[in-house]
């Protein structure tokens, strides 16, 4: 049987635990900066020390695959471990992938990360439409059949995603309201939340000119080291900031190793968001 679908979870987490996402990046600086070697031991003592110290505290993980792949199969099966270690504790996982492909290629993606008995399967995963929205249709169709959602690249908050994202259609639209567009259509009439949401800077200031209403979640990476702050979301996300899932990495994970310190700095970032979010 699938899990009951990623929006209605994602909402209860987040009411339940904050509206916060932590990522999970184990860059070389960072693993030097809490005293540890950059291999695989490293890696996997800092993401054990993650989950252990926020796994029942936030609503959000978001490990970034890449900084596991690093080590070969032996990061991967360190990967493989903090997603089942923080979906043990409650933690819902956004495997931050961000894949991208055509055809058999992409149902393979989507079955590596969202088939229910893989041992890398997550709650949602980051991909890239940039092969056209359709070719994200086998990860579409396993997530609504697994209970998982998808985070779908639209307003990223580097200054290279400008020359894709804001290239004009025939149509008159850019490439970027047009994912948002696809996305509402996915999310048509889901209750509370739709399962399918899109990745939006926390960076870019004000998007009012986009319709950011997808009846979706909103994956806002960019606050703490990134320059954004909690205060900054309602200019940015207007009225769909109810809906933002903000993502902090660095913010939070440079108070570490140090679990109390951890928790402190992730619990702090979600009352500012409370704060923030509830103030509109």
């Amino acid at each position: 049987m699938s899990l009951e679908p990623f929006g209605a979870r994602l909402n209860r987490a987040m009411d339940d635990r904050g509206p916060l996402c932590v990522g999970i990046d184990p860059h070389a600086s960072l693993l030097a900066d809490w005293g540890l070697s950059d291999d695989v031991a490293g890696l996997e003592r800092f993401s054990r020390t993650v989950v252990e110290a926020l796994g029942e505290h936030v609503a959000v993980f978001k490990p970034q695959s890449a900084f596991f792949e690093r080590f070969g199969s032996r990061g991967v099966a360190v990967l493989e471990k903090t997603v089942a270690e923080a979906r043990a504790a409650g933690a819902l996982v956004v495997m931050d992938a961000k894949r991208g492909d055509i055809g058999s290629t992409m149902a393979a993606y989507a079955e590596a990360f969202l088939r229910k008995d893989s041992p890398l399967f997550s709650d949602a995963l980051t991909v890239s439409p940039y092969l056209g929205y359709g070719s994200l249709r086998p990860a579409v169709e396993l997530a609504r059949e697994s209970g998982a959602g998808l985070f779908v690249l639209a307003l990223t908050s580097n200054p290279e995603g400008g020359e894709v994202q804001h290239a004009v259609r025939t149509d008159g639209r850019d490439v970027a309201a047009t994912m948002l567009a696809h996305l509402a259509a996915e999310n048509a009439g889901e209750e509370p939340l739709g399962s399918f949401g899109a990745v939006v800077g926390a960076t870019l200031g004000d998007l009012s000119s986009y319709d950011l209403d997808i009846n979706g979640p909103l994956l806002a990476p960019g606050i703490g080291a990134q320059g954004a702050a909690p205060a900054d979301l309602p200019g940015v996300f207007g009225a769909a900031v109810r809906n933002v899932v903000p993502n902090v990495s660095r913010g939070v994970l440079r108070h570490g190793p140090d679990v109390r310190a951890l928790r402190t700095a992730a619990d702090r970032f979600a009352e500012e968001i409370r704060a923030a979010v509830t103030a509109v």
